[in-house]
């Protein structure tokens, strides 16, 4: 397992107001990490600055990016290591979902047209989607959209996977699928995923590594393999507005 996040004493800020202080956490591939606490608490904005959407001042590294001097010109190479997956999907409502997974591949400079129609073709697999890339997103689920939108964040292999309450519009059963898939993409392919999520539940169905924000405490429980016990980290964090 290799690290690829690392923050130490970072402050974030959202249009000049500090939302998070002092925040301290380390990520590595292969593993799931839980980012749980109430609305408006920070969730949303720490995942912003892990693709360089928010700023982030003190010691913050994201796959060898520092995210406090990085440079407008380097963010796209930044994120496109990164899968993101949306709440409310993101999906291009126009076009169907094979054109939607295509249009990321060549905007993130993939020309060859095998190479792309493969890549499509391994990520719907890979999401139980292999028969829908004709379908527009509007004839499909919510669970099958979201399978679409993870099928998305897989298409350049990233090395970290950022999910923002991906199962928040989903009923239960369909979200514990969606947990269960993401789980087994950890595993199977060595990604990091960090998942905020009001659900739990899913903490006690899907055990993994937990970053909680509560009481103006950043806490990190790190259950996995990688370590011998349970240990614990506290930061100061700040009231978001």
């Amino acid at each position: 397992m290799a690290q690829i996040i690392q923050y130490k004493g970072v402050d974030i800020y959202q249009k000049e107001q500090v939302v998070l202080r002092n925040v301290t956490l380390s990520a590595e591939t292969g593993q799931f990490y839980y980012l749980i606490g109430k609305v408006g608490s920070g969730k949303s904005s720490l995942l912003k600055t892990m693709y360089a959407e928010l700023k982030a001042e003190g010691n913050a590294q994201v796959l060898d990016y520092d995210l406090a001097s990085i440079k407008e010109k380097e963010i796209p190479y930044l994120r496109r290591q990164i899968g993101i997956i949306f709440q409310d999907f993101q999906l291009l409502t126009d076009r169907s979902v094979y054109d939607n997974l295509l249009f990321v591949l060549k905007a993130t400079d993939w020309s060859n047209k095998e190479a792309m129609d493969k890549r499509i073709n391994e990520v719907l697999n890979k999401v139980g989607m292999g028969t829908k890339g004709y379908k527009r997103p509007h004839e499909l689920s919510g669970g099958e959209q979201q399978r679409i939108v993870i099928a998305r964040a897989l298409l350049n292999k990233p090395k970290l996977i950022l999910a923002d309450e991906p199962t928040g519009n989903l009923d239960p059963e369909t979200g514990k699928g969606l947990v269960d898939l993401l789980h087994s993409i950890c595993q199977n392919e060595d990604t990091a995923i960090v998942m905020a999520t009001h659900n739990l539940t899913l903490l006690e169905t899907h055990p993994a590594n937990v970053w909680r924000i509560e009481d103006n405490q950043l806490t990190c429980q790190l259950v996995c393999t990688s370590f011998n016990a349970t240990e614990n980290c506290s930061n100061t964090v700040a009231e978001e507005k």
